[in-house]
């Protein structure tokens, strides 16, 4: 990065404050979506996984991360978007994912790819649309625009906390 970007980039941090966040954001089947980039741990590629009988399909398995077990959520089947073959771009997303209790848990979730990392104002970022019953918006924090195109930023701690996923802490603890 040179001087003026880095500079410019400074000064982005700086005017987001306290009225905003940053926020990673992945590709899911030509989509943008965003996670709280305080949650990300570490990105990696993707590699292989060890199956854990009865599961839903969307938990690919787990691996093991430096002595900590952890669940792997495929994005793409968790959406209900049609599954595609991992590639090159494809990665694996590690977060820390608040519980119950002030307890934290790791948790993985393997993304088309890596796009970009956003700072978002606070006030750029609009309640999900109610659909009713035809479309679940429980994972959705917001929706904002960005360059045009909007991103859709996800609540992690609600979705890798609901009840499908409540299975895995007996796996992994």
């Amino acid at each position: 990065m040179n001087d003026t970007a880095q500079n410019a980039h400074d000064v982005d941090l700086m005017a987001i404050g306290a009225d905003g966040q940053q926020f990673l954001t992945f590709m899911l089947a030509g989509e943008e979506y965003g996670v709280d980039i305080l949650r990300v741990q570490e990105i990696k590629c993707w590699d292989s996984v060890t199956k854990i009988p009865n599961t839903p399909e969307y938990i690919r398995g787990v691996i093991n991360l430096r002595g900590t077990i952890v669940p792997i959520i495929d994005m793409r089947l968790r959406f209900h978007l049609d599954r595609l073959d991992y590639g090159t771009t494809t990665v694996v997303i590690v977060l820390k994912v608040l519980r119950e209790g002030d307890k934290s848990r790791t948790m993985g979730i393997v993304v088309d790819g890596v796009s970009d990392v956003y700072n978002i104002a606070n006030s750029e970022i609009k309640d999900a649309p109610d659909f009713g019953t035809a479309v679940d918006t429980k994972f959705v924090k917001g929706l904002t625009t960005v360059n045009e195109k909007m991103v859709i930023l996800l609540d992690i701690d609600h979705m890798c906390n609901s009840a499908e996923l409540m299975v895995m802490d007996g796996i992994t603890e």
